[in-house]
């Protein structure tokens, strides 16, 4: 008895010095920047009446103002970090720290995540993964179904994004990968059919689930050296040797 309580304390020991010794990692929401473009257009109008005992007299004046502003907004999109962290945590190779979001005040460039990193926005954090969009499509089709009066509506949304493993004491990149994640919601539609709106709910958490996974694959790829199996790779071959022909005992 006395040796199993030993070996249950022991082995809690080591699950605890195992998690202990797990670097600590903050994940950035993905960093993107857009131009914007504003416009302005102000009409201004002004009359002004004086009148005395014998006549009357006035002015007025009229001002238009137009102008266009075009400007460049960062920000960080938050909806897809949530399933990365999860499946970092799903992968044990990390322990996860919350970083400072970045704001429309912050007064660093949403991109100079060096800067971020030496201002203190993620305390704590022995690496920071920083990942920006480098593309994000929504498509939406209607195709013909051969041979019926019906059409599939398709709402589809794809998502590729640039990660950066960064150490946050001596700034080196330890991996770097582009990650994708897919999603699309089906629909049949009739003559009958007023309206179909789309499950974009659905959409944006299938890109989530798929993204997520993708960046914990690599992750483990590029640090740990674990390859799964897939259809590009050879088939596993066997070492047995080769049919000899049927031959007849007498």
């Amino acid at each position: 008895m006395r040796t199993w309580i030993g070996i249950l304390g022991l082995a809690c020991a080591m699950s605890t010095l195992c998690a202990q010794a797990a670097p600590k990692v903050a994940v950035t929401d993905m960093a993107f920047e857009q131009q914007v473009e504003q416009y302005i257009h102000t009409v201004s109008a002004q009359t002004n009446l004086q009148v005395n005992r014998y006549s009357a007299s006035g002015s007025s004046s009229y001002n238009e103002y137009e102008a266009r502003n075009t400007y460049i907004e960062q920000g960080e999109l938050r909806t897809f970090s949530g399933d990365i962290k999860g499946q970092i945590l799903k992968s044990g190779m990390f322990q996860l720290v919350q970083g400072t979001p970045y704001t429309a005040n912050a007064k660093e460039d949403v991109y100079d995540v060096i800067k971020r990193i030496k201002n203190g926005n993620f305390k704590g954090a022995d690496y920071v993964l920083f990942g920006t969009v480098s593309d994000i499509d929504f498509r939406q089709d209607v195709n013909e179904i051969a041979n019926t009066n019906s059409h599939s509506a398709v709402l589809g949304l794809t998502l590729v994004g640039d990660f950066s493993l960064i150490n946050t004491r001596t700034f080196e990149i330890t991996s770097a990968f582009t990650a994708m994640g897919e999603g699309q919601d089906t629909k049949l539609v009739n003559g009958n059919d007023v309206r179909v709106t789309p499950n974009r709910g659905r959409v944006v958490k299938e890109v989530s689930k798929s993204i997520g996974i993708d960046v914990a694959r690599q992750l483990r790829e590029q640090l740990r050296g674990e390859l799964e199996y897939s259809q590009e790779q050879p088939a596993p071959r066997n070492n047995l040797p080769r049919d000899e022909a049927p031959k007849i005992l007498r």
